[in-house]
């Protein structure tokens, strides 16, 4: 096995220029949280789901989103995971009554943990990854992070030369109009004194370093020129793998880890050169969009945007496809609520201004009662104007509680998570659901979800080529009760899909609307740079007025050139050991 380090910070896509090859990744996070599912998205940011249920960092969806691989829990490794793995094996006696310490138990736990998991299939050729890209969260020197640290420096020599290449990343900031290297000389200084030694140096800046800048580095850096990588600010984001390429990464990488004695099949090698122009012709382009397609985001957490970080590359992949210039409106729900006219008349007006001027209205997922009111509110105008509209999770119940209130006149339909003592609780507690218990108690992973009889007109299930059956990742609580769904349906609001017993309500559609559809899933979760999701890229395709256009190229199977492997996941899901 070959292991990539990255610490420091992180490099969106470090891993595109061995993409032919098999490749996998690892994320440690030095925060006792055993996972993140407990963790605030105001504070830590979205909270990334994967397929096995896995409750993880946001960093694993960028590694699923740019490598198109399906990662477990076990590939985000927590301080809490650890010291819980090693405090069990203590308590079982597998330690013989010695003193168990950080070094060697804790240490020797984190290496043993990332060479059992670096060695999991993660793509649909079920072979073993021939590379690992580990990323060390947190900064090198501070406390938490040391005996990964430790870890990861006992890793270098225990796999041996050929097999380990680390990548420091550092800020190079701009002062007065000079390029500064203190901060980094000092970041390469303290990495070393811990015992890690950066082979390749990755220099964030706004502006291209200059090659005396660049020649200084090396110097003080202790390594040659061409070891210094400059990842200067890209119009986008996708084009960061290009930017790469440029500075001749693969080239080192390949030299570091001897990669020329891989051997990789020549299927693999035609498949990643597919891949790479195809990463190319899309997002080498999407600077060059004109045409804009604007987005409401309605959600109770916008104050930091990380907290729907899934939802926006989403929308992002959708519009790329579209060939769309995406404006995102940020609204906070609680400013489209009737009670901020008179608390503060200007943000009330604002958030109003943005959903009448947008193309489309989003409503993510969340938890709890703030803020509700003004996302039902949202859903009305939606609804009642012909706009575009995508709910998931929550979003799906706000349009049902929406529908239920002012079509079929249930005026004080809710949910139960807002009002546990209501009496039309239109959305309900899921009965297996454990209440007591907050962390890995939620419906989660990856599920199926089947189409229904007389659902032929769904927009949504065109997109998926009209299959019978989807698999979507799930992460909620509450669901629709069963006990009002054919009072909603007869009034014109269709279940159109639904869970593989028939009683849990999946996907919800009005026929007559350019697109108002419901999701209980996160279809946020499976969407890929050159595979989008097919709920956000409906809606972003109604949104651009281009619908029609879309879904026949899905329909025949020549979206965007993909291959028939990249239809099919989009129409299947992905698998998990080669199992739902």
């Amino acid at each position: 096995m070959k292991y990539v380090l990255v610490s420091g910070g992180v490099i969106s896509g470090v891993g595109k220029g061995i993409i032919a090859g098999h490749v996998s990744s690892i994320k440690i996070d030095p925060y006792l949280n055993v996972d993140a599912g407990t963790m605030n998205p105001k504070e830590h940011g979205e909270v990334f789901v994967l397929s096995d249920g896995g409750e993880v960092d946001l960093d694993l969806g960028n590694y699923e989103r740019y490598l198109n691989i399906t990662l477990t829990r076990d590939n985000n490794i927590t301080t809490g995971k650890i010291y819980q793995h090693v405090i069990e094996r203590e308590r079982k006696g597998d330690y013989l009554g010695k003193t168990v310490q950080v070094v060697p138990h804790i240490t020797d736990a984190i290496q043993e943990w990332v060479q059992k998991v670096a060695r999991i299939p993660v793509d649909d050729t079920n072979e073993e990854p021939d590379v690992c890209i580990i990323e060390l969260g947190g900064t090198v020197g501070d406390m938490e992070s040391m005996p990964f640290v430790e870890a990861m420096a006992q890793l270098r020599r225990r796999a041996g030369r050929d097999n380990f290449v680390q990548i420091h990343v550092s800020y190079v900031p701009i002062i007065h109009g000079e390029q500064k290297t203190k901060p980094t000389q000092h970041a390469i200084k303290t990495v070393r004194s811990n015992g890690m030694i950066p082979d390749l140096i990755a220099c964030r800046c706004e502006r291209e370093l200059e090659a005396s800048v660049v020649e200084k580095l090396a110097n003080f850096c202790q390594v040659e020129p061409e070891q210094v990588i400059v990842v200067k600010d890209m119009p986008s984001i996708y084009q960061v793998p290009m930017l790469l390429e440029q500075q001749k990464l693969l080239h080192l990488v390949r030299q570091f880890l001897a990669l020329e004695k891989v051997t990789i099949p020549q299927a693999m090698t035609q498949k990643g050169d597919r891949i790479w122009t195809q990463w190319k012709h899309l997002t080498g382009n999407d600077t060059r969009f004109h045409d804009p397609v604007t987005v409401a985001l309605v959600g109770k957490y916008v104050e930091l945007q990380d907290s729907y970080l899934s939802v926006v590359k989403s929308l992002e992949h959708a519009a790329m496809r579209c060939k769309r210039k995406l404006d995102i409106r940020w609204i906070d729900s609680d400013h489209l609520e009737p009670k901020m006219q008179q608390e503060d008349p200007a943000k009330f007006h604002n958030a109003w201004h943005e959903i009448v001027k947008a193309s489309g209205i989003l409503v993510p997922g969340g938890f709890g009662s703030r803020a509700t009111e003004g996302m039902i509110a949202a859903a009305t105008w939606a609804r009642e104007h012909k706009k575009p509209y995508l709910g998931v999770c929550l979003g799906m119940q706000i349009a049902v509680i929406e529908y239920a209130r002012n079509v079929c006149g249930i005026k004080d339909a809710t949910s139960e998570e807002f009002n546990g003592d209501a009496a039309n609780k239109l959305i309900m507690f899921m009965p297996e659901v454990d209440k007591t218990t907050m962390g890995a108690s939620m419906r989660l992973g990856l599920r199926p979800t089947l189409f229904q009889p007389g659902s032929e007109f769904s927009k949504l299930r065109a997109l998926y080529a009209g299959s019978d059956q989807i698999l979507e990742r799930h992460r909620h609580r509450y669901e629709v009760n069963p006990a009002y769904i054919d009072q909603l349906q007869d009034a014109g609001l269709h279940f159109v899909g639904k869970d593989e017993e028939g009683v849990r309500m999946e996907v919800v559609e009005i026929k007559d609307h350019p697109w108002f559809v419901g999701v209980q899933f996160h279809p946020e979760y499976l969407s890929r740079v050159l595979d989008p999701s097919r709920p956000y890229l409906g809606f972003v395709a109604a949104s651009a007025g281009m619908l029609d256009q879309i879904t026949a190229e899905y329909q025949s199977g020549a979206a965007n050139g993909l291959s028939a492997e990249g239809i099919a996941n989009g129409v299947a899901g992905l698998k998990v050991n080669g199992e739902f």
